[in-house]
């Protein structure tokens, strides 16, 4: 079975557990805590030498890293990726949007809202406004484009939604507005109406 090294409150971990249950592929999870930095030991890094999760170990002993390259690993070949060429390359695009411009500002700012202590947040304040701003405006793309279509690419639910979906539902954690955003909201309600899906917090 293969093994996934993650962190249950990341949202980049929880793509690709969601991705695998609704794919029915089993996955065994090993848990690296948020303050533990399990990640930065010399074990860990021989498998990963950036150091972070999601970490795919298959069964055959390899190691693939990066949410997006798991999630297009898994998916290959199946219905969450698009069957044409410009279905696929739109869905990629969509996700390499995920990773440059709403990653950085509202993942980043939901973790240091909701889980980092508040001394260290002392020192990241000055960037709260930059990440706010940013990060809102990752989410007026988004909302221009779901306003005209149910789903980011193919026309049909694919991992480029699982990509940005799971840090935009919890993107009020870190202090976005999604009221502001109904395509936005409606979009999340679509995705969690999909066969096998799975919360955040939802054991394996």
């Amino acid at each position: 079975m293969p093994i996934l090294h993650e962190m249950h409150i990341s949202g980049n971990c929880y793509k690709v557990r969601l991705a695998a249950r609704q794919l029915g592929i089993p996955l065994k999870l090993i848990e690296y805590p948020l303050e533990a930095r399990r990640t930065r030991t010399p074990e860990f890094l021989a498998k990963n030498p950036i150091g972070r999760v999601p970490l795919l170990e298959t069964d055959d002993g390899r190691y693939l890293a990066e949410s997006g390259a798991i999630l297009f690993h898994l998916a290959e070949g199946t219905k969450l990726v698009p069957a044409d060429g410009w279905g696929r390359a739109k869905m990629l695009e969509w996700m390499f949007f995920e990773q440059y411009e709403h990653e950085p500002y509202i993942a980043v700012a939901r973790r240091w809202l909701a889980f980092e202590p508040k001394e260290a947040l002392e020192t990241m304040k000055h960037l709260v406004p930059e990440w706010h701003a940013k990060g809102n405006a990752a989410l007026s793309v988004m909302e221009r484009h779901l306003a005209k279509d149910d789903w980011l690419a193919g026309g049909s639910y694919s991992i480029a939604d699982i990509a940005l979906y799971a840090y935009t539902h919890v993107a009020g954690d870190g202090g976005f507005d999604l009221g502001r955003y109904p395509a936005v909201s409606r979009w999340l309600e679509r995705v969690a109406s999909q066969p096998g899906y799975i919360t955040l917090s939802e054991t394996w």
